[in-house]
């Protein structure tokens, strides 16, 4: 993927260089806030990393040079997803795209949605129409996913871009109610046509910065298939020394993330995106 000496987002709020007050202190009763919280489908990569070292509250450091490249990075590709969804929603569903901002942050962070640590992947908070990354997913995708690659690392800001179109259509506050409603198996499934549909998104935005940039490259849409399948919940369990149980699934099997995927990139259409069909959202 080209993106050295591109245009960069001005809508990104670096914490990486800063300590979090009462972040560091998760814990297992800040991991069930996260986990209760119905908009808050995070990729749980906790079973195969270990537990991410925070600074102290107030702690500040400089921000290395391959940290520096990774923000300068991550600011390109949201910009790329503000052009196309600039024009993408309004042209396919009459609806004029808002600007999320994007966190950076290192090991733990604050979020109108609650608090949360790096184990618990990026991630969507609607109340504050904030994406929260820690860049060394990416490390994590690359290192022990077997997912690496620029435009694998796009395809994750993507999807959670995808969030964010997601709840301007008014779809995750119809999903919030109808999880209400229901329990068990049936809730993880809507949190798994969610994850779907997020994966759908980041498709339409890889045909349309493809067309609209010309800066994918010959293997590109091979990382960011592999890099779907690699966060499949099959593909977790697994490497947590698990059997998969598909009841339990929240984000959907590898097989579902990449048929997805490529069918936004095939379509590049919101319609063809309805993972919801039949449950009456």
């Amino acid at each position: 993927m080209e993106w050295r000496g591109r245009r960069g987002s001005s809508n990104i709020e670096d914490r990486r260089g800063m300590g979090v007050g009462g972040a560091g202190g998760l814990g297992v009763v800040g991991t069930l806030v996260v986990l209760a919280v119905g908009y808050f489908f995070g990729v749980d990569i906790s079973p195969i990393v270990q537990q991410t070292q925070t600074m102290a509250p107030g702690e500040e450091r400089e921000l290395t040079q391959a940290e520096q490249e990774v923000g300068q990075f991550v600011s390109v590709v949201l910009a790329d997803t503000e052009e196309v969804w600039a024009q993408v929603l309004p042209a396919q569903a009459n609806v004029e795209y808002r600007l999320p901002t994007l966190v950076l942050f290192s090991g733990a962070v604050q979020s109108a949605c609650g608090s949360a640590s790096a184990a618990m992947g990026p991630f969507y908070c609607p109340g504050d129409e904030r994406l929260y990354l820690d860049t060394t997913f990416f490390d994590v995708m690359g290192q022990q996913m077997g997912a690496g690659g620029d435009f694998a690392a796009a395809y994750v800001i993507a999807h959670e871009v995808g969030h964010h179109v997601q709840n301007q259509l008014g779809i995750l506050p119809r999903v919030n109610q109808l999880r209400a409603r229901v329990r068990g198996a049936d809730a993880n499934r809507l949190s798994v046509m969610t994850e779907l549909q997020a994966d759908c998104f980041a498709g339409i935005w890889a045909r349309h910065a493809s067309d609209r940039f010309g800066t994918i490259e010959p293997g590109d849409i091979d990382e960011a298939v592999n890099a779907a399948r690699a966060v499949g919940d099959d593909m977790l369990q697994r490497s947590a020394g698990r059997t998969p149980m598909p009841d339990s699934f929240t984000h959907g099997s590898a097989a579902e993330r990449s048929e997805w995927l490529r069918r936004g990139m095939d379509s590049g259409e919101l319609v063809h995106c309805d993972t919801f069909a039949g449950t009456g959202l």
